[in-house]
């Protein structure tokens, strides 16, 4: 068995452009736009399930594990929230970008350069971020039981990735990379993307149950993602742990 999700292809790919995380309008700018849907979504969620009331520090001793976290765009918003986050990245290149940047924002933030299956499996989190990262992992399914692994039992488990369809490659891959150059060429591999509902038959034997599915879509006009119900290329999804 493999005990090792690193694809070291696609680490070298993003440590190549790791100064350019924190630039809202360099390389990572789609991600940029795309972070304020994800925070909300996640933010809103979380309070939902575990009834929380604190309204200056929503997410206060909610332990996070920000999985893929890159230069650190969503692990810094989590910890602002009022989690206590940890996030791990399997470039080294991109942990040092994410630790000068919370020092220099002040922010407590536990970063390793580390992969899921790494991480002690003692250690339990409250909730699992899996944000438009498993497209680019090794061995999916070791990938995900190892992120079960790691998550407490009721806790939550978000997947945000691409679904395998004609028009995720038509608008992911040739519309993004290709004619809008809203990423670079290469980023995705439309192989690597995933059906929600493979997604969910993988999750299942790890005792994830889908709780939520929604799409996400860009609106050109207004230049802002938007939750929606079109799941044919973009989705996220809510997993509880039973």
């Amino acid at each position: 068995m493999k005990n090792n999700t690193i694809n070291k292809k696609e680490i070298e790919k993003f440590s190549k452009i790791a100064e350019e995380w924190w630039n809202p309008d360099g390389k990572f700018k789609p991600l940029h736009k795309f972070n304020p849907i994800r925070i909300s979504y996640i933010r809103d969620n979380i309070i939902r399930t575990f009834k929380l009331k604190n309204k200056k520090n929503p997410l206060e001793k909610v332990k996070i594990l920000d999985i893929g976290c890159g230069g650190g765009l969503l692990s810094e918003p989590m910890s602002r929230l009022g989690a206590e986050v940890m996030g791990i990245d399997a470039s080294e290149k991109n942990i040092k970008v994410a630790k000068l940047h919370a020092k220099k924002n002040s922010l407590n933030i536990d970063y390793l350069c580390a992969s899921p299956e790494t991480l002690d499996a003692k250690k339990k989190f409250d909730v699992v971020l899996n944000m438009e990262i498993i497209e680019h992992v090794e061995d999916l399914n070791y990938f995900l039981k190892s992120c079960s692994n790691l998550l407490k039992k009721n806790g939550i488990m978000f997947v945000a990735t691409l679904n395998k369809t004609l028009k995720s490659y038509l608008f992911a891959i040739i519309g993004a990379e290709y004619i809008l150059r809203w990423l670079p060429i290469g980023t995705h591999e439309w192989e690597k993307f995933v059906k929600p509902e493979d997604l969910v038959e993988i999750l299942k034997k790890y005792n994830l149950k889908l709780e939520l599915l929604d799409g996400m879509k860009f609106d050109l006009i207004k230049d802002e993602w938007n939750i929606s119900k079109d799941k044919s290329v973009n989705y996220i999804a809510k997993f509880i742990k039973d």
